[in-house]
């Protein structure tokens, strides 16, 4: 790892123009810094064009909820998340009674996005195709859209975006959910539907309202979509081509999981906590597979990015220009051999090793840890609230893997190259692995 800039500040080139990268030691600050000092929608906005997509708008119930509601009811929607898991395994893989090749990703992304459907309302979204479609395809439709909007002067935008198809299909992905949310919506406004509260996003949303319309509470599950389909999708790609590419880690994981399994009788929150192991692994993966750019690009991992509307002037003097756009450097905390011996080698069991040497600091080196060592979601305030459920949805998916399947990548095939799309690190989708059902 290039140690150059270690501790300073510096820019990088992106294909958004330049980014601030900041040094950790300057974090802890920011973390607690107010909008109008260190602006976090607002990346969203400028990266996807906001004022048409939406994106980086409406940004304050649905991480509020998330992180309450959520989080909160997480034990009790697990079993129809893991039913949901099952019920997409029967339609999207075949019997693979002998060695057959299958395109992972796709598999694996439509998996995420039913079992994410089913906490967002039931069977009636997570069994609806289209839904389906819109759900994985809004992300990179928003991606394209903007790129398109940005081709045009700041000014014509509102006007040009009625002639643009990429933004057409946007609107597309909207009118979908409207159609489909908002009927639910108003069927539970209903004064005379009586009976228990749905545990799910939609009832969640609907209870903290205030004065947002069923056409705006639709749009906002796209927004939760946005967020969470394909960075779930893409770690447990990443993390299934790694199993692929080390095969001595598949056994332990699979008795530790047994073991698990015949202790607590079901895919549960504690059953979880005795996965250290496969903790381990997806952690591990996360630290050799960032959702940003990977170490070898040219550019750093940028995470933590902020808008800086106006000069900010931290405490040690170092001042921060107004209107420029900051990252820190997320890959290379995860490569410093002050944070992680031997940095570049991958050991699966890396996390689980340090937990059962130090049990009282075993929350630091969880997946979901959100700390100066493991910036993967964020830190501060705006962590991702969402790492809970992705941790279990990717927890149960990598469970019926290892225990109803072979896998391995194709005859004189290996571990496929990360592709980099503008600043993503993203799993090559085109690679295949080849699965068979085991003998259980």
């Amino acid at each position: 790892m290039n140690l150059k800039y270690k501790g300073g500040l510096f820019y990088v080139p992106t294909a958004r123009g330049e980014r601030l990268m900041v040094p950790p030691k300057y974090v802890e600050e920011l973390k607690n810094a107010v909008a109008e000092q260190a602006d976090f929608p607002a990346t969203f906005v400028e990266m996807f064009e906001g004022q048409v997509t939406t994106i980086g708008t409406e940004q304050t119930l649905h991480p509020r909820i998330i992180k309450n509601q959520l989080n909160q009811h997480l034990a009790a929607i697990l079993p129809e998340v893991d039913d949901e898991i099952k019920a997409s395994f029967v339609d999207l893989i075949p019997s693979c009674d002998d060695w057959t090749e299958l395109n992972a990703a796709d598999i694996l992304t439509r998996t995420v996005a039913r079992a994410s459907s089913r906490m967002f309302g039931g069977t009636h979204l997570s069994r609806h195709e289209p839904w389906t479609d819109t759900m994985i395809d809004f992300t990179g439709d928003s991606f394209l859209a903007a790129q398109r909007l940005k081709d045009f002067p700041a000014y014509s935008r509102q006007l040009v975006k009625f002639f643009i198809p990429e933004v057409k299909k946007i609107f597309k992905h909207f009118a979908l959910a409207d159609s489909l949310i908002s009927p639910v919506l108003s069927a539970r406004s209903d004064p005379q539907e009586k009976g228990t509260k749905n545990a799910d996003l939609i009832q969640w949303m609907l209870d903290n309202r205030e004065h947002r319309t069923n056409k705006t509470l639709s749009h906002i599950n796209l927004h939760v979509a946005f967020a969470a389909i394909h960075t779930s999708a893409v770690a447990i790609t990443h993390i299934l081509y790694d199993l692929c590419a080390m095969p001595q880690y598949v056994e332990p994981l699979r008795e530790e999981i047994t073991k698990a399994l015949e202790e607590e009788g079901a895919l549960t929150k504690k059953a979880f906590l005795k996965m250290s192991k496969l903790d381990s692994f997806m952690r591990e993966s996360q630290r050799f597979n960032p959702l940003l750019l990977s170490s070898s690009s040219a550019h750093p991992t940028l995470t933590y990015e902020r808008v800086i509307p106006q000069d900010l002037v931290l405490k040690d003097g170092q001042v921060l220009p107004a209107h420029t756009q900051i990252g820190v450097p997320a890959h290379a905390i995860g490569l410093d051999p002050e944070n992680y011996p031997d940095p570049e080698e991958f050991k699966g069991f890396r996390f689980h090793d340090m937990r059962q040497a130090n049990p009282l600091g075993g929350g630091q080196t969880q997946y979901v840890a959100a700390n100066l060592s493991n910036m993967s979601w964020g830190y501060g305030s705006h962590a991702c609230p969402g790492r809970w459920f992705a941790d279990a949805e990717i927890k149960m998916i990598l469970v019926h893997l290892l225990l109803e399947y072979d896998f391995n990548f194709p005859p004189r095939k290996s571990r496929p190259l990360s592709m980099e799309f503008e600043t993503q690190n993203l799993p090559d989708k085109t690679a295949t692995v080849m699965l068979k059902r085991r003998a259980i």
